[in-house]
């Protein structure tokens, strides 16, 4: 059985374009409470926030293999006509998003002494984040099963869901922050308590948009929710994009902290010209999860020219988007630069490197769209094993090349990693097509 449905650049930009936008809302949010804490006449409040709102969301991007993990095995129930393992996978998702918040919450006090010896700060402002992330951890069950409904509604193309979630949590989260913090004085307790209904209340809309689940009985058959082999295939596919997730967190702490060495005016260029690098990955992950879901769908109904119809497609408009990034960084790049950072030096130093950020669209465009495609597929352990590669290339060009070359010598480490994480999964890909002819829906 398969899906019918024909593949058109109309069903790829349907999917693509509200998460894009659901992604501008991200920044906006962090902006809206360094301003709101802003208010308060002091520089630790601000400080706390930003160490605090750090930690949390390190603690909570451990579990982001299960956005990934559930929208391919979803979007391959979903490509079999199998509406049982559909709903199924919501329960499992759910379950194993509130019991990870669950233990955060148990082991809270290990996790925040851990990361504030790791990155120490000053009496007050470790008083206050510490305060700031006792709230916050309360939610985390919150958090972490909005991750297993995100991928959940992205597998069935469902994104203008997943964008209507996103401006529900954000707006709930600014508009409290606003009332908390101006109106009733809470300071850093306000923005934290603010972010915390935002969360729950964000779980209860989740909960509605995927309520089609829960009138199909399977959601509640135990013994499919708790088959064993099923469950073993998650927990293999979450594990092998976990160890992917943090060797690639591996190769950024390694790039911030070699950075560090060449002074901090160098380190806060680099800090700067990050950012141009997430918002191409913003923009991208719209095409890639719309790979995610048609890929998932088509690998799940056997049917190999769908995949590669989905792969091509999905591709091509990413590469347009990537075009137009690199154009864009050309063009205005100077000018973001300068937004962003009002010390002289700085200034300099990131433009000095700026063309290191024109290139990111262009030697990020495979590995991001390869991403989608493998998750959809479900061929995680290519994913690993292909980012185990990535990150040996890297810390071998950083090297040979961080000596002789100094900043533009890490830079070009970096850029070799993602050349190289595209590369080796480009190579994985007849596989990924071998795998589908073979797999065996149900």
């Amino acid at each position: 059985m398969s899906d019918t449905q024909p593949i058109t650049h109309r069903r790829v930009l349907k999917i693509a374009v509200p998460i894009l936008l659901a992604n501008v809302t991200v920044p906006l949010l962090g902006a809206v409470d360094t301003a709101v804490v802003g208010q308060i006449p002091r520089p630790e409040p601000i400080a706390a926030v930003g160490v605090g709102a750090i930690v949390i969301s390190a603690i909570y991007w451990i579990f982001g293999f299960l956005r990934m993990g559930t929208t391919g095995l979803t979007a391959q129930a979903a490509g079999e006509k199998n509406a049982a393992e559909v709903a199924a996978l919501l329960t499992r998702s759910l379950m194993i998003g509130l019991a990870g918040g669950v233990l955060l919450i148990f082991v809270q006090d290990l996790v925040f002494a851990g990361a504030f010896r790791v990155s120490p700060a000053s009496e007050e402002v470790e008083a206050l984040a510490r305060a700031y992330m006792q709230i916050r951890i309360w939610s985390a069950p919150a958090a972490i099963a909005i991750y297993g409904i995100t991928g959940w509604l992205i597998a069935q193309e469902r994104t203008r869901d997943v964008f209507l979630l996103q401006l529900w949590m954000n707006g709930v989260n600014v508009a409290l922050d606003l009332l908390f913090v101006l109106q009733f004085g809470w300071g850093v307790d306000g923005v934290a308590f603010a972010t915390f209904i935002a969360e729950w209340s964000g779980l209860v809309l989740g909960l509605i948009l995927c309520s089609a689940a829960f009138r199909h009985p399977s959601w509640r058959d135990w013994a499919r929710v708790f088959d064993r082999a099923r469950l073993r295939h998650m927990a293999v596919v979450n594990t092998d994009i976990l160890i992917r997730s943090l060797l690639l967190q591996a190769i950024f702490v390694s790039f911030l902290l070699t950075g560090g060495r060449f002074g901090d005016v160098t380190l806060a260029a680099n800090q700067v010209l990050l950012q141009f690098l997430h918002i191409t990955g913003y923009a991208l992950d719209g095409f890639a999860f719309a790979a995610e879901a048609l890929v998932g769908q088509s690998f799940g109904a056997r049917a190999v020219d769908r995949i590669r119809k989905a792969a091509r497609m999905t591709s091509l408009w990413a590469a347009i988007f990537a075009l137009g990034m690199a154009l864009a960084f050309a063009l205005f790049g100077r000018w973001g630069i300068d937004i962003m950072a009002a010390d002289p030096e700085v200034r300099e130093a990131a433009r000095l490197y700026l063309p290191w950020m024109i290139a990111a669209p262009i030697t990020i465009l495979g590995l991001v769209m390869l991403d989608g495609i493998f998750i959809g597929a479900t061929r995680s352990a290519d994913m690993r094993n292909m980012m185990i590669v990535a990150a040996l290339i890297y810390f071998a060009a950083v090297w040979l090349l961080v000596e002789p070359f100094g900043n533009h010598g890490l830079w070009l480490a970096l850029h070799i990693s993602f050349v190289a994480r595209g590369l080796t999964l480009a190579l994985r890909y007849p596989a990924l097509e071998r795998a589908a002819r073979r797999a065996s829906p149900g």
